[in-house]
């Protein structure tokens, strides 16, 4: 079964390269295109796709509230968001993140990191880019905790692997990398951020990432 993508982006012209890029793949397929957030909302009641490819300033609605309402407690399908940025954008990031976004990925990515992006979101894993991932917290260390403050209760609840895992999903490391840094099995590390999620009520690896930042865990900029 291919993978059904909905392009969002108010440029026609970034729509049609990224449709050419993602229509050379056999595994995916463009079911859909949309100029703004609210066309992407019709679009996916109307098209149900696995993939939304969503930009994030666009007229109407903007990409944050748009990925709000597709992957929130009301949303119609299964659909994930990847977020689309450039670095002037930055700003809004971090709230399509916190909204439900699935990951970002920069809009003048190779092609082929692109359409890796989407196969990795649809499989239901985020797309977190160590570099990416670090630029972006390192530019909002001055509104995020310093460390200083105390932990939420929450965090508690965690065993000490379970946190020491936690730090590194936050630095953008996939399974195999804490696997080998922590030199257990790729098995015990999906055990390990399985049990972080539920405990924390979180969807994903990319709210997990905001999570440990948000609460002083880890802070910008710190290896």
């Amino acid at each position: 079964m291919a993978i059904r993508v909905l392009l969002v982006d108010d440029q026609p012209l970034l729509r049609t390269g990224f449709r050419m890029i993602l229509e050379a793949e056999q595994d995916l397929a463009v079911v859909g295109e949309a100029g703004d957030g609210l066309q992407a909302l019709e679009q996916v009641r109307a098209l149900q796709p696995d993939v939304v490819l969503m930009d994030i300033r666009m007229p109407r609605m903007d990409g944050v509230e748009a990925t709000r309402q597709i992957t929130g407690p009301a949303k119609d399908g299964p659909a994930k968001v990847l977020v689309l940025t450039t670095f002037d954008l930055d700003e809004y990031v971090v709230e399509a993140l916190r909204a439900g976004a699935s990951g970002f990925l920069l809009k003048d990515a190779p092609a082929n990191e692109l359409v890796q992006a989407i196969r990795v979101v649809a499989a239901g894993e985020a797309m977190l880019a160590p570099s990416i991932t670090r630029r972006l917290l390192d530019k909002y260390a001055g509104h995020l905790p310093s460390g200083e403050e105390s932990v939420p209760d929450t965090l508690h609840t965690l065993a000490e692997r379970e946190v020491e895992v936690l730090k590194l999903v936050a630095r953008g490391l996939s399974n195999a990398e804490i696997a080998a840094d922590l030199f257990v099995s790729e098995t015990t590390v999906k055990t390990h951020v399985g049990h972080v999620l539920t405990k924390l009520g979180l969807r994903d690896r990319v709210q997990a990432a905001v999570y440990a930042y948000e609460s002083g865990l880890v802070r910008p900029g710190a290896q």
